[in-house]
């Protein structure tokens, strides 16, 4: 039992050093009141007791001013009069089918897929105004050199489970190239215990093309994301709220790649549900230099012969 344990917590690890989006770590009730920060985030749909559709995720961040010089930042637009922090995120994303057990496709369900991706993002707060903009630019790769396969299997015998045998069906080797945009507005506030923010986000590009709109809630012992970083990081913990709803344009995790269309099973777009409903909820504890969080999710089925699924995550983080 020791010994499988350390072998998953090796498995959850390097890959990721050695290598968006379900994972979004720039909403506002995620700040960490720091121009220089790590943070690890870790999803699976482990903690909602499915194995299923958006499987697991990791997403390794750094925030740092010397990213400032990162020359992807000049696809940015970065508003006046705002307090920018500039980051760097490695990420990994992985979906299978209901049966994953099984060597044939399972036509009627989501293909096997998984993403890697070398994200430059930067966050930009207008203090005055108390909105928050922010945009990424996505490199990488989605289909077998992603390691999906690789990981899945090696964490399934790590922990005992049954080993999925249907990779061989996933999507096919596919560039990604993903820009997002978006903006967070504060609509209310009363004192440390409640806000209120509308959110709105676009993603264009050859793993996702969509849109979403909703709001976000907190409520608990809470620190306003929309002041500056020199009001350091006071004892926070809380509870969020994230309504969404998502228009589709395309998702390669479904569709397949923009350019290889050799894929041996895909979701017709005929099939995509252009509307879903999606729905964080979750927990953080914050002190002056360290962030937890876990949280949960549920989204609508994705398409027309597939399932509403969940997932959950962690979050640990420290500024430096």
């Amino acid at each position: 039992m020791k010994t499988n344990t350390i072998k998953l917590l090796l498995l959850l690890i390097i890959p990721n050093c050695l290598l968006a989006q379900k994972i979004n770590n720039m909403a506002s009730f995620r700040d960490i009141k720091s121009d220089s920060y790590f943070r690890f985030n870790y999803d699976n749909d482990y903690f909602s007791s499915t194995d299923k559709n958006y499987t697991q995720g990791y997403n390794f961040e750094l925030v740092s001013p010397f990213l400032e010089k990162n020359p992807v930042n000049y696809l940015f637009y970065i508003p006046e009069n705002t307090e920018n922090k500039f980051g760097l995120s490695i990420e990994h994303i992985g979906f299978t089918p209901n049966n994953y057990k099984s060597i044939e496709i399972q036509y009627s369900d989501r293909p096997f897929a998984a993403a890697i991706m070398l994200k430059s993002f930067v966050i930009s707060t207008n203090i005055e105004k108390k909105y928050r903009g922010y945009s990424s630019f996505n490199l990488g790769i989605i289909g077998p050199g992603a390691f999906g396969k690789e990981m899945q299997v090696a964490i399934h015998e790590a922990t005992g489970n049954t080993i999925p045998q249907g990779w061989r069906n996933q999507i096919k080797n596919d560039v990604v190239l993903n820009y997002e945009i978006g903006l967070e507005k504060q609509l209310i506030r009363f004192k440390n215990i409640f806000s209120l923010q509308s959110d709105t986000n676009l993603k264009v590009g050859t793993l996702y093309t969509n849109a979403s709109f909703g709001l976000n809630a907190t409520i608990g012992l809470i620190n306003s994301p929309f002041t500056s970083n020199s009001n350091k990081n006071k004892f926070q913990l809380y509870f969020y709220t994230q309504p969404v709803v998502n228009v589709i344009g395309y998702d390669a995790t479904l569709q397949g790649g923009l350019f290889n269309r050799k894929s041996p099973y895909t979701i017709s777009a005929s099939s995509i549900e252009r509307f879903t409903a999606q729905h964080n909820y979750g927990i953080v504890l914050k002190t002056r230099t360290l962030y937890f969080e876990y949280s949960r999710s549920a989204i609508t089925r994705e398409f027309e012969s597939g399932d509403s699924a969940k997932w959950g995550g962690i979050k640990i983080g420290f500024t430096f």
